[in-house]
């Protein structure tokens, strides 16, 4: 048997997400998860919050790793959807969009694009949930993400950890705003707009 991808940053920061998500995803609804990753936050979350429908997805190199994790126990998540956040998105609305450790990772004008046609494909009442590092007033929140933000840098110049105010103000051109701004373990954050 194939060994299933593993995070251990998905593992430690599961449970601190489900909260922020129980606090305000109480509504049954869809969720659409862009970038799954390793597909174990999909896996274990869905599994807590079965009046989700959750919908994950990635871009199609990532969908095998997902696959994996589809057999997990507790899973209630859907078959993955390939989704590359600048080209064509699913059909319909979602009731929330979710999105962990991406925001760094994408290249700024993929930020973009995900926080734009994120909220096209968002119920008028949709939340959309952001966690990863985020700076605030240009200024790092520890060494360890100044440290993390050079080694993306360094691994390609495009990715990095996003001002906290600059997202903000790409939902703002969306007409969402920031409703709450979660600390959540090791320098990571939780925004969630509506």
């Amino acid at each position: 048997m194939t060994e299933r991808p593993y995070s251990q940053a998905c593992e430690n920061n599961k449970a601190p997400i489900l909260a922020v998500l129980k606090q305000h995803c109480q509504a049954p609804g869809t969720l659409l998860e862009i970038g799954a990753g390793t597909g174990q936050h999909a896996a274990w979350l869905s599994g807590q919050l079965p009046h989700l429908q959750w919908q994950p997805s990635d871009v199609a190199a990532n969908l095998p790793y997902i696959r994996q994790w589809q057999s997990d126990p507790g899973n209630r998540a859907l078959p993955p959807l390939a989704l590359d956040v600048a080209g064509e998105w699913p059909a319909g609305h979602f009731d929330y969009l979710f999105t962990a450790n991406t925001f760094h990772i994408m290249a700024e004008p993929l930020v973009e694009a995900c926080i734009r046609k994120g909220c096209e494909h968002l119920t008028e009442d949709g939340k959309f949930l952001v966690y990863g590092p985020f700076n605030y007033q240009g200024q790092f929140t520890s060494d360890s993400n100044r440290q993390f933000d050079q080694r993306l840098r360094e691994g390609d110049g495009d990715r990095g950890i996003r001002d906290q105010e600059w997202v903000v103000e790409q939902f703002a051109r969306q007409q969402r705003h920031l409703l709450a701004d979660h600390e959540m373990p090791a320098n990571n954050r939780l925004l969630v707009f509506g």
